[in-house]
């Protein structure tokens, strides 16, 4: 499942926009803290981020700004300043799509939809990393087990291919933290066992059960 994050403090619209993305299967959060909108897009670890531009404390510009240093997931601005200085402004911050509002919320999930098809769905040949049947997909963040082809967050990736390459070797909390963020600008260890515990669960429902194991006090591991 797809995961938006919506960085919208109208909550009349963002609550609109929840309900109708959870009905096309997508998992939604919508932020509150809007002082502190890194540390819940490090939480959610969305696929995709709508974000509106008129927003309490900084603007939309500053956040997507700050979501470019540490990730390439797609951001859409969605926004009543729909002029072309605006709109050009969201697309040179990093922005891939402007939606003027009002918006039609079936066109917002087509738009929605068509983002993460281009973004995470690949019909070519990859190279995979293999475990226990389990397959990483380098090339399109997915792990494929059976007949099922579960898309992956950025972070759940590089979890999954961090371990993968060390296959029978404890990788330590550090590096696996180094290798999320590449900074230690706002990460800290429950941001961390947020993600592993995220990544478990999703593994256990694919059936690949105790798939990581945990080294206490040390790191993770997947066992040859």
């Amino acid at each position: 499942m797809y995961r938006l994050l919506i960085v919208e403090d109208d909550k009349g619209i963002a609550e609109a926009i929840k309900t109708q993305a959870e009905m096309w299967d997508l998992e939604v959060c919508c932020v509150r803290n809007f002082r502190a909108v890194m540390a819940e897009f490090a939480q959610f670890d969305p696929h995709i981020v709508l974000l509106d531009i008129s927003l309490p404390f900084f603007n939309g510009y500053h956040w997507c700004g700050e979501i470019r240093k540490v990730s390439r997931v797609p951001i859409i601005f969605i926004s009543s300043a729909a002029d072309n200085m605006n709109m050009i402004m969201a697309m040179n911050m990093g922005g891939d799509d402007f939606i003027a509002k009002p918006f039609d919320q079936s066109v917002l999930m087509a738009k929605l939809q068509a983002m993460l098809r281009r973004t995470y769905d690949f019909s070519s040949t990859v190279p995979v990393l293999e475990h226990r049947g389990a397959l990483l997909n380098t090339g399109d963040n997915t792990l494929s087990y059976g007949e099922e082809r579960i898309p992956l967050s950025k972070n759940e990736f590089r979890i999954l291919l961090t371990l993968m390459k060390n296959k029978g070797k404890v990788v330590s909390r550090e590096k696996l933290m180094e290798q999320l963020w590449e900074t230690d600008s706002f990460v800290d260890e429950n941001t961390l066992s947020v993600n592993v515990n995220r990544l478990r669960k999703r593994l256990d429902a694919a059936g690949l059960q105790e798939f990581i194991t945990t080294k206490f006090g040390v790191g993770y591991l997947i066992e040859n």
